[in-house]
């Protein structure tokens, strides 16, 4: 309908059959299985405060800002006005509102402030639904969370900047930590020519005094590749002394309010993540303090590359989560051939096929959360928490971009503008399969484990036996894994197809414990018996597509 206006121009044509916006909901209680398992691992303590997190992610107010962060990116200040070298990075006021709300939630520090069964899981829950809200905070949120595992090499340090690193307060002025009433924790690892081979590392740590060994102060001199989170009041970062390989922490500015011995050489230009810095530096005798061991840098930082590996299979499993929930929201509402999309056979296929994966990445997420929380005190769940979360790192991360991408193809071409929420997703979809180590690094480091710690192996078995007798093709496929996992010493050329079986069938063995029967028949015919296609939407005839895309759909939407 074309209407003539007052002025005798014309007006556009009324809007109609457009999906409109998702907003305004709780992302947690609206989520059926993730409430389900929130009640599985023991965390059903923390459901108010989850409630609360819930309704601020999926609020007009947090998209409002997320819109506007990446919009307005990250700007490097290399001097002042003077002519001083400054070297801080200036945020768009939405960041800093956004940081302020997640360290407000506690999603960097629940886990430790709350030291109960469950925490682990509770603070899972926080991490998976911030991620559908903002991914470039969870950067920041991330390292400042696994930071603590790391400083536990040492107890004294763990003492001075826990208390900082754990507050709910967020306070972005560059200042020295002790000045502030809360914490942010970066890392510097990678170096030019090192990328994933962390020994190849050539920055050079220095004696600042008689004193060696960890809680010693050294002078660091180098440069690193990539500085995550470069405003940061605290970071971790590697460097050779004479012994070997050493780790330090090291504060962003000194006790007089002076910027550390570093300088910011440029910001990354990124395809995604554009709200959240990334840099490289030079380090001209950084005030750094050892962490740990002296040559054992390695070992220091993996308790925190562990945790991060974790936090980045949640992460992309929230991301799926939200991609989700918007092809569901969109296919929903828009019609097409007198029906609304997710009516049609085929789109429903596409859809339940997408519920599905985002079921099963969520349940094994939330599983190995629920390990860690557990590792210490009780062995076999460290042990599945040590095998399983490279695991689920590597698949999470593998299946996102695809995954998003269909999700985007849903929405058609409003899907592909830059003011939807789809696309930014699309362009961060990517990016935690390199963060904390490429699919190779990751497959490498589950065989090493198998070879190194094998009664690995045998808990990962135990694990999937839970749900046996509960589906004949899950009994089949985990006899097929214990028969392929016998050798491990010969596996490395098949890697990645044997960690995507093992990711696979401890989905499956959730699924068949926790799940409705649609969502667990559907995933063992489909990813286990073979009955699928190369994309998503493949499913065969049979399947209940309507009960998985009910179950699916965001209460009340």
């Amino acid at each position: 309908m074309t209407l003539v206006t007052a002025s005798g121009g014309y007006a556009t044509q009324d809007v109609l059959n457009q999906a409109g916006a998702l907003q305004n909901y709780d992302a947690f209680s609206a989520d059926r299985a993730l409430g389900e398992a929130v009640q599985a691992f023991g965390a059903a303590w923390a459901s108010d405060h989850l409630a609360h997190v819930g309704t601020l992610v999926g609020s007009e107010q947090v998209q409002h800002l997320a819109r506007q962060a990446n919009r307005y990116t990250p700007e490097l200040r290399t001097h002042d006005r003077f002519g001083h070298r400054a070297d801080i990075v200036e945020y768009h006021p939405a960041y800093h509102e956004l940081m302020q709300l997640i360290y407000g939630c506690e999603t960097h520090s629940f886990a430790w402030t709350h030291e109960r069964s469950g925490a682990q899981v509770a603070r899972g829950v926080l991490s998976y639904l911030w991620n559908q809200g903002e991914n470039g905070i969870c950067c920041p949120m991330g390292m400042t969370f696994a930071a603590i595992p790391a400083l536990r090499h040492d107890t004294a340090m763990l003492a001075e900047w826990g208390p900082a690193i754990t507050s709910a307060s967020y306070d972005p002025r560059p200042a020295y930590v002790k000045a502030k009433a809360g914490a942010t924790v970066g890392m510097a690892m990678t170096e030019k020519q090192g990328g994933s081979d962390l020994r190849a590392t050539i920055t050079t740590a220095q004696p600042a005094s008689v004193r060696r060994g960890s809680g010693a102060p050294y002078l660091l001199t180098g440069h690193k590749w990539f500085f995550s989170v470069p405003m940061s009041d605290l970071f971790l970062t590697l460097a050779q002394t004479e012994t070997g390989l050493s780790c330090f922490l090291a504060t962003g500015w000194l006790e007089d309010g002076s910027r550390n011995r570093l300088k910011l050489q440029r910001l990354k230009d990124k395809c995604g993540n554009k709200s959240n810095a990334s840099s490289e530096v030079e380090f001209y005798d950084l005030h750094a303090t050892m962490l740990g061991d002296e040559g054992r840098g390695i070992r220091t930082i993996i308790e925190m590359a562990h945790v991060t590996r974790l936090d980045f299979a949640i992460g992309s499993a929230g991301l799926m989560r939200q991609a989700l929930s918007q092809a569901i929201h969109h296919t929903s509402s828009r019609r097409a051939f007198q029906r609304n999309l997710v009516d049609l056979p085929i789109m429903r296929n596409v859809v339940a096929d997408l519920a599905v994966e985002s079921e099963a990445m969520m349940w094994m997420s939330m599983r190995l959360a629920a390990a860690l929380d557990r590792a210490g005190t009780d062995r076999a769940e460290g042990l599945l928490s040590r095998i399983c979360t490279p695991v689920a790192k590597y698949w999470a991360c593998k299946r996102a971009p695809a995954f998003v991408a269909e999700a985007l193809e849903c929405h058609g071409g409003n899907g592909f503008i830059a003011d939807h929420l789809m696309e930014r997703l699309y362009r961060e979809a990517p990016l935690n399969g390199i963060w904390e180590g490429t699919g190779n690094v990751i497959c490498l480091d589950v065989l090493r484990c198998m070879t190194r710690e094998p009664e690995t192996v045998g808990v990962f078995l135990d694990e999937l036996r839970t749900a046996r007798g509960g589906n004949a093709r899950l009994d089949s496929y985990a006899d097929d894994l214990t028969r392929r996992l016998a050798n491990p010493a010969g596996l490395e050329p098949v890697a990645r197809r044997v960690v995507e079986m093992m990711a696979f069938a401890l989905q499956a063995s959730l699924l068949v414990r926790y799940s409705s029967p649609a969502v667990a028949d559907a995933f063992c015919t489909t990813r286990l018996d073979g009955d699928w296609g190369q994309a998503f939407g493949t499913m065969p005839r049979g399947l209940d597509t309507q009960a998985i895309v009910d179950r699916a759909r965001l209460v009340g939407d």
